[in-house]
């Protein structure tokens, strides 16, 4: 019986997906790595699957795509927690603000997801992820802002004290978020904000990836005891 990893993503992070599809199939975590996507809904998902496959929603956190939509494409599959829930995601946002601004005491790192004003899925782990960078990172100031709801991503700039600021995308790959509604509403023309990458192919999401696979077997073969199903929640992109 064969044994596949699908990474599930929306269509504007197939680059992202793939790359991490390749790096996965280099460390031979599988016996198939495969990359799906859909546009609007999981439903136009069609994969036929033989063997054991398990799935992980390549989304920043907690959604009705990863809860909902696609495990009812996939109601077959081991379902997997989005990746960017795990903390190994925490290294790679760190990362990717040290690469515009320089870590210190005098250092402001905002970091600015999506959000979500009903459900809590994507403020929870934004805020894990924010909470783990001010106990391990050398950034002296941690915040947090969204681009639908409070605090918002209009604020940072006048809510940070530190010297030098970055704003880093809580977003898996680029999208018309990170490409044009954050940089307007962060007013980045007007200097005295560094801007981050998303979190792309950085390798700690391949090890996040990894480890939730790891995770569902454990969980299959009676070594764990805690079901790796996404919970309800937003923030899909």
């Amino acid at each position: 019986m064969t044994d596949e990893l699908l990474l599930v993503s929306r269509a504007h992070a197939r680059e992202v997906a793939e790359r991490h599809a390749a790096r996965l199939r280099d460390r031979d975590v599988a016996d198939n790595v495969a990359v799906e996507t859909y546009d609007h809904d999981p439903s136009e998902l069609d994969v036929d699957a033989d063997g054991t496959t398990y799935v992980v929603p390549m989304a920043a956190a907690p959604g009705r795509d990863t809860a909902q939509g696609i495990p009812g494409a996939l109601p077959t599959a081991r379902h997997c927690e989005p990746v960017g829930a795990s903390p190994a995601v925490t290294r790679a946002l760190e990362d990717r603000a040290r690469e515009v601004v320089e870590a210190g005491s005098d250092a402001s790192l905002a970091l600015v997801a999506f959000g979500d004003t009903s459900r809590s899925g994507q403020r929870d782990a934004t805020e894990e992820h924010a909470a783990r960078l001010r106990e391990e990172s050398a950034f002296g100031e941690v915040t947090t802002a969204y681009l639908l709801q409070n605090p918002a991503a209009e604020c940072v700039r006048y809510n940070l004290t530190g010297d030098r600021a970055v704003a880093v995308p809580f977003f898996v790959a680029p999208c018309e978020e990170t490409e044009r509604a954050l940089p307007e509403k962060l007013e980045l023309d007007r200097g005295g904000l560094a801007y981050a990458d998303p979190l792309g192919a950085h390798e700690a999401v391949t090890d996040a990836i990894e480890a939730e696979l790891a995770k569902a077997r454990a969980i299959d073969s009676g070594t764990a005891s805690v079901q790796p199903v996404a919970t309800d929640g937003s923030g899909d992109a």
